[in-house]
């Protein structure tokens, strides 16, 4: 039932983003209909990214939506690979397996998180916004997003990690090695922090997810599904 979930999501969010994406196989300034005027035809644009927004949020906000993606999946950072190693050595494996699996719990438990500010960012933008989109780079849209949500949504995700980490023992440790670790260089100050850490790869693996589904549709916006496009550009 979840897999079926998950293809759900994604059908929608290829459905929703191609709004937006479908309009760069033609050349010149974005057209809307005739009878549709640019403010509307924005306004098209605006709903498909917003739909493209929840349906991401609904992909990764769940069980395994981190875990059992390795696109996204959280690791421990290199910098703490030889403690990794002596866990291992010491018969501890699997106390490293749960900090990782209680990692990405954090970040699924944060992600839905996100929906509000997406959602706020789209209905922001300007009719020069959304026509900008349309035209921009391969992942214009996923910049955007960052853009105008990373730094609002790491103070929101922080807590929620924070609250989640904070249950294992194990979390409070991988802070006491960690910082050692940064003292010496081997680790960024961010990283030495698990909230900190778990925050920043959630949402680089969230912003990931969008630029792939939107550099995939930017490739071969038609064949994705051009319903919205329809009513949209009048593409067909």
């Amino acid at each position: 039932m979840e897999r079926m979930n998950h293809r759900a999501s994604r059908r929608k969010l290829v459905t929703a983003l191609s709004a937006f994406a479908a309009a760069l196989g033609t050349s010149g300034p974005v057209r809307a209909r005739p009878e549709l005027a640019q403010p509307e035809a924005a306004g098209g644009v605006r709903a498909a990214l917003e739909a493209g927004a929840n349906a991401a949020v609904e992909a990764l906000g769940r069980t395994d939506g981190f875990l059992g993606n390795p696109r996204v999946r959280i690791a421990l950072p290199r910098g703490l690979e030889q403690v990794s190693t002596a866990f291992a050595l010491m018969g501890r494996k699997r106390d490293l397996d749960e900090l990782v699996t209680a990692m990405n719990r954090a970040a699924e438990a944060a992600v839905p998180q996100a929906r509000t500010l997406l959602v706020q960012a789209v209905r922001s933008m300007s009719v020069e916004d959304a026509v900008g989109l349309v035209r921009g780079a391969d992942t214009a849209v996923t910049e955007f997003f960052a853009a105008k949500t990373r730094a609002p949504l790491a103070e929101r995700f922080l807590p929620v990690v924070a609250a989640t980490t904070g249950r294992m023992g194990l979390a409070r440790q991988y802070n006491a090695l960690a910082s050692q670790a940064a003292a010496v260089g081997l680790l960024g100050q961010d990283d030495a922090s698990v909230e900190r850490y778990v925050t920043a790869r959630a949402l680089d693996g969230m912003y990931l997810m969008i630029g792939e589904e939107e550099r995939r549709i930017r490739r071969d916006p038609v064949g994705t599904g051009s319903a919205i496009l329809r009513r949209v550009f009048g593409g067909g």
